[in-house]
């Protein structure tokens, strides 16, 4: 999970564990977790798409 560069630093995007893509914002986060980030309208990856390898589709 990427957070923001605000000063809440909210969830920005969502990645698996070895994408390229993901700085140093990211940080570990829980199959559920993303699950339900993504439901609440958190980008996922373009590149890694976990939100496919999560079965969380669109």
């Amino acid at each position: 999970m990427e957070r923001g560069i605000s000063a809440g630093r909210l969830p920005a995007r969502l990645h698996t564990g070895d994408c390229g893509d993901a700085g140093k914002r990211c940080v570990p986060a829980a199959a559920e977790q993303v699950r339900r980030l993504r439901a609440q309208g958190v980008l996922a990856c373009i590149h890694c798409r976990p939100d496919t390898a999560l079965g969380v589709l669109e």
